[in-house]
């Protein structure tokens, strides 16, 4: 079997949450700074969540190496609950555990895992797709994390950073996941 290495990236610091926030100036700062520890990883292909954020945080890279951005909307963040929640912290800790629990309007931990392994499971079957960056947002990918490494849960989550890097990397069906230090 190919080898196998994704770059999982969380997007760079953004004015919020919304769809449309766009990065903050330090975010468009840390962009440009990913592009020379990007440019090191022999990248082939570039998928990312459509959210403004996740896109001007790619942008720098795939234009420095003429890498076109594949959007695919299974990389959106996961809504929590479309209803505001002043304890949605104390809720989003309850979803690592209880997999299925839903709140108004909002996505469980499985079905927001579920959008995001259709993801992985193309670029695995994909023979021309060899190494690929997915940018998408801290949750969905600490889900993905977590369903390799179950260790890392909600306190995995509340350690990441914006950005932050991973590489999964998967030889002969063995997954491995690790952070690359900026």
């Amino acid at each position: 079997m190919v080898e196998k290495k994704i770059y999982l990236i969380r997007h760079c610091k953004a004015t919020g949450q919304d769809p449309f926030a766009e990065l903050t100036n330090e975010g468009r700062e840390e962009a440009i700074k990913l592009v020379p520890i990007l440019e090191k990883c022999d990248i082939d292909h570039i998928i990312s969540s459509p959210y403004k954020r996740a896109l001007q945080t790619i942008k720098p890279f795939s234009e420095s190496m003429g890498i076109p951005i594949i959007i695919d909307d299974n990389l959106q963040e996961r809504v929590l609950s479309a209803d505001p929640m002043e304890d949605w912290l104390e809720h989003l800790e309850r979803t690592f555990v209880e997999r299925d629990l839903t709140f108004s309007g909002g996505e469980s931990s499985n079905q927001a895992l579920k959008r995001i392994q259709k993801v992985m499971d193309e670029v695995f079957k994909n023979d021309q797709m060899h190494h690929v960056v997915i940018i998408s947002h801290g949750n969905i990918l600490s889900l993905l994390i977590n369903h390799y490494v179950p260790t890392f849960g909600f306190a995995g989550w509340q350690q990441m950073k914006n950005p932050d890097v991973f590489v999964l990397e998967q030889d002969n069906g063995i997954v491995h996941i690790n952070r690359i230090e900026q």
